[in-house]
């Protein structure tokens, strides 16, 4: 298995002889709704889309997992697995096949991938959007990923989980709460699945932000506070910093 991250969310993930691209933001700025004024986010320094993707996985429908500019740029006939609120944004930009997963049901490639779909993060009063369970089936080995830090209990039955993806600092909203969970929330995920690896996502990056939703939010905790809390628990899960554009290579 081999992961690179592209800032944010984004995430190219390769098993055996597939490429996915894991809620790609590639090109162009990130904003909400087109308010720019409120939150964008800038790439210092874009790098070309990666070639020869095999499929594209979106976890949710919002700009920074389905981001339109980059889905617009890729090619329309690469297939897509993604949650029901994603699956509509690439039904309007013509994506010719597009597999749609609820919580619970998975889709195999070649008989070599396993994608199944758990419950990850709320999005509004009633919407629940997708967490991943990547399953590599030659071997057994699995990566789950959930964007925002929140982890269904029914992942307590899950077994062979090698790597985990998730935020390990939490973001906050005065008077709101948590947009993103972090730290505690990924502490207990890690006493589950007792993974080898972890790694962060959704903050950071080589991205340059601005807007008036910045100044109001809180970012907690470091990935060196991460690690005592590892410790602490008697969990022998190693903390990856993966750098932007760099593959991590999980032996």
């Amino acid at each position: 298995m081999q992961l690179t991250w592209f800032d944010s969310n984004s995430w190219l993930i390769e098993i055996g002889d597939k490429r996915i691209l894991l809620d790609p933001w590639l090109v162009g700025s990130l904003t909400f709704g087109n308010l720019d004024w409120l939150f964008e986010g800038k790439k210092r320094n874009p790098q070309p889309i990666p070639s020869n993707i095999d499929f594209i996985l979106l976890s949710q429908g919002l700009e920074d997992h389905a981001h339109p500019p980059t889905l617009k740029e890729l090619d329309h006939n690469i297939k897509v697995i993604a949650s029901p609120n994603a699956s509509k944004v690439c039904q309007e930009l013509g994506y010719q096949t597009i597999i749609t997963l609820n919580h619970g049901e998975s889709h195999i490639i070649d008989d070599t991938i396993e994608i199944k779909a758990v419950k990850g993060s709320p999005v509004g009063p009633t919407l629940v959007e997708n967490g991943y369970i990547i399953k590599d089936l030659t071997n057994g080995d699995s990566i789950y990923y959930e964007p925002h830090g929140f982890h269904s209990q029914n992942l307590q039955t899950e077994t062979g989980i090698k790597a985990i993806i998730t935020p390990l600092t939490s973001i906050k909203i005065p008077l709101i709460g948590p947009v993103i969970k972090g730290q505690k929330n990924a502490l207990e995920v890690c006493q589950w699945l007792k993974p080898e690896y972890i790694l962060p996502t959704a903050a950071g990056g080589d991205i340059e932000f601005k807007g008036f939703l910045i100044n109001l939010l809180k970012e907690e905790g470091s990935l060196d506070n991460f690690r005592s809390m590892l410790t602490g628990a008697n969990l022998s899960t190693q903390v990856i910093e993966p750098k932007p554009y760099e593959t991590v290579k999980l032996s």
